[in-house]
């Protein structure tokens, strides 16, 4: 590669929530390591730059935010992405203007996730390739097609009907019109507006997705034939891009702890770095967990409980029973984690990332997801790779969860669901190797960015 194409800058626009940020910048590491200059435009909130020093030799630029964080708590998760699109495409093209005005002619291309839609207006008008990225599954990809198609009063009526709940959608099995993500995600007609917009490619010329090949072909084959703009499934990005960096300063104090386990005794306790849970609800996994008599590692995320602030906001019965069987903490090195010799399973919120990372350590998963893809995400766990099973309903009791854990930890089903787990996490470590498929779908994306 001669120096002139060394510097040839790729502009990165992540939406500013981690779930998306966090691959986003992978990408950007797996594009670095390929001789590309990374620029990541982002909001004020996007809790980027605060950890840039994870991110050497990346320019981040923040441009001024169209939308305060406030207002994403009082219009929910998709009606202020509607709004941020609406009223992000000025400043928007005023950065490209001014990186074009300092860089001169060396963008080669804007990578933006595909929720972050306005970007192609600005990269249409200063004539410059654009691409999608999702940071979701493929099938995930799929489902908004479905979804961007359907009327919402039509689709609100059918869905009352048990039998239509059950209907695979068509062309499309396993994918049933119940697992299309719709739960917990405001007013129907919002999503499917949202969906509309995302699914419209307008002029990108390709679409990345962090999937591998061998979870998710008939989504990718489906997809091709869909939107008929190349696509690209270099994932999981978290083994692509080394080494991973975590935007958040974890805890590794739990290694320590880890390391003074049983092998494959332990059971990891997460949900993500969004999702709400009521104080009952804690309080019935923590005796679940405490009684299935296996050891336990639990994040307990600051804010995703009100009104808890540690172990110690536990009944003191609760909390000595806690430290005893388990080890509780903030933030955790999940991939770390996952990877240790002592972990056996996942209990997990199922986004995306999460399932990626469990599968690349080849470690069966216990899912309770709460709205939106993880419950898709969750279905495929379950009916199609078979390495997991959904503890379901609006709340769980502590039989319940002590049951999962026994289910997956100690019974012979759990074994094979740990047996079927680990082939699919030597798939995905093939994937990522010379002449895999992640592997050969990076490289071409490669190519396909030096000529644009």
């Amino acid at each position: 590669m001669d120096q002139m194409e060394a510097k040839r800058r790729i502009v990165l626009v992540p939406i500013p929530a981690q779930g998306h940020v966090t691959p986003m910048l992978q990408l950007g590491k797996a594009l670095q390591s390929k001789g590309f200059s990374i620029t990541v435009v982002e909001g004020h909130f996007n809790q980027v730059r605060s950890s840039s020093q994870h991110f050497p030799g990346f320019h981040f630029v923040t441009i001024k935010e169209s939308l305060s964080e406030s207002e994403l708590q009082r219009l929910g998760g998709i009606e202020f992405m509607i709004n941020l699109n609406k009223t992000s495409e000025t400043s928007f093209k005023d950065c490209i203007a001014q990186l074009l005005l300092q860089q001169g002619s060396d963008i080669a291309c804007i990578i933006y996730d595909e929720f972050m839609y306005f970007c192609g207006a600005a990269a249409k008008e200063f004539n410059l390739p654009s691409v999608i990225f999702s940071t979701e599954s493929a099938t995930n990809y799929v489902s908004r097609y479905v979804l961007s198609k359907l009327n919402a009063d039509k689709f609100s009526i059918d869905m009352e009907d048990p039998e239509m709940q059950e209907q695979v959608v068509e062309d499309f099995s396993p994918l049933r019109y119940k697992d299309l993500p719709t739960s917990g995600l405001g007013p129907l007609e919002d999503l499917f507006e949202l969906c509309r917009e995302v699914s419209n490619k307008r002029t990108a010329c390709a679409a990345i997705i962090n999937t591998v090949s061998c979870l998710e072909s008939s989504s990718l084959s489906w997809l091709e034939q869909e939107i008929e703009i190349p696509m690209y499934p270099i994932g999981p990005l978290h083994m692509t891009a080394s080494p991973p960096s975590s935007l958040l300063e974890d805890d590794r104090s739990c290694i320590e702890w880890l390391n003074k386990q049983k092998p494959k005794s332990v059971i990891y306790v997460s949900v993500g770095t969004v999702v709400q849970m009521e104080t009952k609800e804690v309080l019935e996994i923590a005796w679940g967990l405490c009684n299935s008599n296996q050891p336990f590692l639990w994040v307990i995320r600051p804010g995703s409980i009100p009104g808890f602030n540690g172990i110690k906001s536990f009944p003191q019965e609760v909390s000595k029973m806690v430290s005893d069987r388990g080890y509780v903490l903030k933030r955790a090195p999940q991939i770390e984690v996952l990877g240790h010799p002592a972990v056996g399973g996942f209990w997990s919120h199922c986004g995306w990332n999460s399932i990626l990372e469990s599968i690349a350590e080849g470690v069966p998963m216990i899912c309770r997801p709460f709205h939106g893809e993880q419950k898709l995400n969750a279905m495929y766990v379950e009916s199609v790779w078979r390495i997991g099973f959904q503890v379901e309903g609006s709340k769980v009791d502590r039989e319940e969860v002590e049951r999962a854990v026994k289910r997956l930890m100690v019974d012979e089903e759990g074994a094979g669901m740990e047996e079927r787990a680990l082939v699919l996490k030597e798939k995905l470590k093939a994937s990522v190797k010379s002449g895999g498929t992640s592997y050969n779908a990076l490289d071409e994306l490669v190519k396909s960015l030096k000529t644009m």
